[in-house]
């Protein structure tokens, strides 16, 4: 099974090919990202670290959609959007809010959390249940608040 980086540069080539812009922009800068980050650790980077660079980009796309529509740029907002989805092919599956629902409420059990105060505790437990998984960090605390909340 080829790597991320692999199978990005393998993308590229085929992108060029169909001469598809519009893939090869994220294409590329998700490349550019994964080599910086192996540059960075001065190895080749494993499947949790690739995935993690691509949650990053996805989570910096997002951020600048929201930046874009407060600031009245909605055809910006909607070309980071598309990126977001694009980017999305490179994670593995989403878990679905019935998978969360349960590790939150194991972890909780686990972790023996009473309050707000163990937010903590009980979002490690979480993060390591959920590992393998693409979740949305945000929406993973919010639940969690909830949760510990009442």
């Amino acid at each position: 099974m080829p790597t991320l980086l692999e199978q990005v540069t393998h993308d590229i080539a085929d992108a060029m090919k169909r001469k598809d812009q519009a893939a090869l922009g994220p294409l590329r800068m998700l490349k550019a990202a994964l080599m910086n980050r192996e540059v960075e650790k001065k190895k080749a980077l494993d499947e949790a670290e690739s995935i993690q660079v691509v949650n990053s980009l996805v989570k910096q796309r997002r951020d600048a959609a929201e930046q874009f529509r407060a600031g009245g740029r909605p055809e910006l907002a909607d070309r980071e959007q598309a990126e977001i989805v694009f980017l999305q092919r490179y994670l593995p599956p989403a878990a679905d809010e019935a998978t969360i629902a349960s590790a939150i409420d194991a972890a909780i059990a686990e972790t023996g959390a009473a309050g707000p105060k163990d937010m903590g505790k009980v979002m490690k437990a979480v993060t390591a249940r959920l590992a393998g998984l693409s979740v949305d960090g945000r929406a993973v605390s919010d639940a969690v608040k909830k949760k510990l909340a009442g």
